[in-house]
């Protein structure tokens, strides 16, 4: 992220020699910067950009985020391309992305403010309108037009601004958006009445002029409405980021730095109260922690040395002193906040059809309304009644419904994840993993906890396990943290504490030599059981202790649901046969042991060969090659950095009932969107005939457009109600 690295809180426009200064190194020789671009506000905006930003030399991709209007760009030069000038060139300001920047848009009030004035005029107008219908004589009829004029005149002045303003912005650089047609449709009613009512004429539309402005503003509020409930997710995110934290020196001085100056391995002390400013490692001190960001979880868990916190853990209880593992940028929070907002920005096979469509609407409206016009002029011979069913067709004819219908389907149903503790980087991946036939299931750290538990232990008295508690404190292997998490700690004087990397560790106490680790290691002598860890005192075993894997929470119920669902569920692993073989038969699935990361990915490549759709769920870092080769990817958040890189979704909690829920969300979202592809296109097949064919005015055209977006939008909130079946 590049928010501290400018001045944030500046209105003005980033300036070209800036522009490296803003931007990060993303590995590979290339550098990244996000941008906040105010005006975007449709697919045709969206459209543009990307094309027009794609094509500067060593730009290597350019991703627009229509819910946070943000501009990711990515470039790979010594010397920035022209982002800020081509921007600039369509029409588009832009600034520095920046936190804080998230929660302040202006758009909202100035879409709430338009939409109030414009639904006062409407109503006002109606009212007049009402009594000229009623059958108001020829002079009251003559004030009454003249009433409605003077105060459409500054409700389209004021409110129709949000869309005068983006439609000159296109036309002063030769282009056209969505924006177009909709002000012509809104001027002309307007000047079309205006003639009427100084030639005295018998009907007038300043209604409908008002209330195609009240409708759209309407669908546009809606619109950012729901973008504003997609980016809460980003936004609350946001929050529980810190934004400094307590360095502690070399010296031992405390010093507040802000959050952009924490790189890895500093020493930091986190008080009571306060959040992880990074992911760290903990040092001294005990505590509890909130960690409900990262499992979904509510209880507060016990932390202390060698325990890791990850950015946004609240500590509770304790001050803590913890070792920086991450720089903000790269902490686990940082990349939940990625994702949350690539959540929309997937190029899915709908969005880019929806995309295309969007891009043809203004020529192929223009063309049709002055087609409409010719033709209802040389037929009838009726001007006046031909550039009125014109207007009826440029009006009815917006795209709105089209180019909601994929990204609120997306943006909710990314949200509705998020709200069971599941990640999402794109849209795309929603609608693979609607598709999919096939799971595999990695064993280890997927199908079981990532960290051993303790299942049973021999201990020669109850000093032995405070020992032993004592000592797996000071090391960070798994089945030494699996006993300080099981036995009672008690803190003892301990005299010369040392690891043995792969062995285990040792101490001396009252003289005695205490070890605990591999058998072998710890007594000095064979032992049948290799991977048996024993405490030893003086090489005599006083502690014996065996480990095992626990399946994840919800794991039986998780494969039942899937194969109930009709899926095809394996586990593929790279682990012993023995264990593998004892999960198959306890879950019931067919099993593969002993598959290394290339015979994993072959795997899922013959089955893709063969028309299936796989979903590989695993974490580790050998699973980085089949969570890229499969159809769609998931993986807990305890996974590898290159298995949650790799991952489509990444799941937050503990429990394995992540991966049904999501594809159901998936499937549903499916679902909504070809419902809403369907009734954007119904709107359209039947809508512009019937105003071509003249049965429509101005007014019911702008009702009819305006609800045919609300429709749709309505449509995509429906994502929260049901699972959905395929």
């Amino acid at each position: 992220m590049v928010s501290g690295m400018l001045t944030a809180r500046s209105p003005l426009d980033l300036k070209a020699a800036e522009l490296d200064l803003a931007s990060a190194a993303v590995g590979a020789g290339e550098r990244q910067i996000e941008l906040v671009v105010p005006e975007i506000h449709c697919a045709g905006c969206i459209a543009r950009i990307e094309r027009a930003l794609t094509t500067l030399p060593d730009v290597t991709e350019a991703r627009v985020n229509l819910s946070t209007r943000r501009v990711r760009v990515r470039w790979r030069s010594a010397t920035p391309p022209p982002v800020l000038e081509t921007l600039a060139g369509l029409g588009f300001s832009a600034h520095a992305a920046d936190v804080d920047r998230l929660a302040a848009d202006p758009a909202r009030s100035e879409l709430l403010r338009a939409l109030a004035v414009a639904g006062f005029a409407a109503i006002n107008i109606m009212l007049l309108s009402v009594s000229v219908w009623s059958g108001a004589d020829v002079e009251t009829r003559q004030i009454f037009h003249w009433l409605s004029a003077l105060i459409a005149l500054p409700t389209l002045v004021y409110s129709g601004r949000v869309f005068f303003r983006s439609a000159w912005q296109a036309l002063r650089r030769g282009r056209t958006n969505m924006d177009v047609p909709i002000s012509i449709g809104v001027i002309t009613a307007f000047a079309l009445s205006l003639y009427e009512t100084i030639t005295h004429g018998p009907h007038a539309y300043f209604d409908a002029a008002v209330t195609l402005l009240f409708f759209l503003l309407i669908g546009r509020t809606l619109d950012q409405l729901m973008r504003e409930r997609a980016r809460s997710a980003v936004q609350g995110l946001a929050r529980l980021a810190a934004r400094g934290a307590t360095i502690i020196t070399a010296d031992g001085e405390h010093i507040y730095r802000p959050i952009a100056a924490i790189r890895p391995g500093m020493r930091l002390l986190i008080a009571a109260g306060e959040r992880a400013p990074v992911n760290a490692h903990v040092l001294s001190g005990a505590s509890d922690a909130d960690v409900s960001l990262l499992t979904g979880e509510s209880a507060s868990i016990k932390i202390g040395p060698g325990d890791d916190l990850f950015a946004g853990a609240l500590n509770l209880s304790g001050p803590l002193t913890v070792e920086a593992t991450s720089s903000a940028e790269d902490s686990f929070l940082a990349e939940m906040m990625r994702m949350m907002e690539a959540a929309e920005a997937g190029p899915s096979l709908y969005r880019c059809i929806a995309d295309r469509a969007a891009l043809l609407y203004a020529p192929v409206v223009h063309l049709t309304a002055l087609a409409t016009l010719i033709g209802w002029w040389s037929l009838g011979g009726d001007f006046h009644h031909a550039v009125t069913v014109a207007v009826a067709v440029l009006i009815i004819t917006c795209p709105c419904a089209l180019g909601l219908a994929v990204p609120m389907v997306h943006v909710a149903a990314a949200r509705r994840l998020f709200a069971q503790g599941i990640m999402v980087k794109d849209g795309a991946a929603l609608e693979r993993l609607a598709e999919i036939d096939t799971i595999l299931f990695d064993k280890t750290g997927t199908l079981t906890l990532p960290e051993p538990v303790l299942v049973s232990r021999h201990v020669s008295d109850a000093k032995a396990s405070q020992i032993a508690a004592a000592l797996a404190a000071h090391s960070i292997h798994p089945y030494a943290r699996a006993i300080a998490r099981t036995e009672p700690r008690v803190a003892l004087p301990f005299e010369t504490i040392k690891e043995q990397a792969g062995a285990g560790v040792q101490a001396r106490l009252d003289g005695a030599l205490y070890r605990l680790g591999r058998s072998a290691w710890a007594s000095g002598a064979a032992d049948g059981d290799e991977d048996a860890v024993v405490l030893t005192r003086d090489g005599a075993v006083i502690a014996r202790f065996a480990f095992n894997a626990a399946l994840r929470p919800d794991a039986g119920a998780a494969i039942q649901q899937l194969k109930f669902d009709g899926y095809t569920v394996e586990i593929i692993s790279g682990d012993h046969v023995a264990p593998v073989e004892n999960l198959a038969r306890t879950l019931d699935l067919a099993a593969q042991a002993r598959v290394t990361p290339g015979d994993k990915a072959d795997y899922i490549a013959r089955r893709t060969a063969s028309g299936g759709k796989v979903l590989m769920v695993g974490d580790g870092l050998n699973d980085g090659p089949a969570l890229m080769a499969a159809h769609v990817s998931m993986a807990p958040a305890s996974a590898a950095d290159v298995g949650r890189n790799a991952a489509d979704f990444v799941f937050l909690r503990e429990g394995l009932m992540a991966v049904p829920e999501a594809i159901h969300t998936a499937r549903r979202a499916a679902q909504l969107v070809h419902q809403n592809m369907g009734l954007a296109i119904l709107y359209n097949i039947i809508a512009v005939p019937i105003a071509i064919a003249g049965y429509v005015t101005p007014l019911i055209a702008a009702i009819a457009m305006s609800g045919s977006s609300i429709l749709v939008v309505a449509n995509a909130l429906r994502i929260g109600g049901g699972k959905g079946a395929a």
